[in-house]
């Protein structure tokens, strides 16, 4: 694994390189995912070994795929499966298409697939997010709230976090309605318990002292 992360690196860094400088970082971020879970099919994993595919053939596929799944307007499996792991507002955008794959990314692919380096995608994905979080100095944050957030309660709150930890925040939600109402808000080890039952726990506690 550490040989592949090595292979995989250089890779990674020219797609961020470029992601950054043209604005794409989370363009290029998604589709890399994506095609992580491809890659890693057994399925589609015995298609690259095939010699009579092209290596264009395998890169057009790759980002087809893609297209047809992710860039669609309709609710698809790929997309579905995007919008819960990338930390995507999912409200409403089941119906809404990510943009298709640009030639720029087109050609980082087909790059990829000439060297017959294409089953080393869900390395590169793993080292673009490392080089993505040392250059923005992200910051994952897990808020738990008793209800789903609205878009307002969303932004403010994402805004506060960026005040406070000067860095870009990544917002992780779920909901949990024995919280009864307010959010728990966690990032690294620390918790920030700002529900009812967590007040209510606060109490007792102080009650028994």
């Amino acid at each position: 694994m550490a040989e592949l992360s090595t292979l995989a690196r250089p890779y990674a860094k020219a797609a961020f390189d470029y992601a950054y400088e043209n604005a794409v970082v989370g363009d290029w971020e998604d589709f890399l995912f994506i095609a992580s879970s491809l890659v890693s099919d057994a399925a589609f994993e015995q298609m690259l070994d095939n010699p009579a595919i092209s290596a264009q053939q395998k890169a057009e596929m790759l980002t087809g795929i893609y297209d047809e799944q992710v860039a669609a307007v309709n609710e698809t499996p790929l997309k579905t499966l995007l919008l819960s792991v990338q930390g995507h507002n999912k409200e409403g955008q089941a119906s809404t298409a990510f943009p298709v794959v640009a030639a720029p990314l087109k050609n980082f692919v087909q790059q990829l697939a000439e060297q017959e380096r294409l089953k080393l995608i869900p390395q590169v994905y793993e080292q673009y997010r490392l080089q993505r979080a040392k250059t923005l100095k992200q910051v994952n944050a897990y808020i738990t709230s008793a209800y789903p957030l609205t878009d307002e309660q969303r932004n403010m709150l994402t805004a506060k976090l960026v005040t406070s930890l000067n860095a870009a925040i990544i917002l992780h939600e779920a909901v949990d309605p024995t919280l009864l109402a307010g959010a728990t808000i966690k990032i690294g080890d620390k918790v920030v318990d700002d529900s009812v039952l967590g007040k209510l726990k606060q109490l007792k506690t102080q009650l028994m002292a």
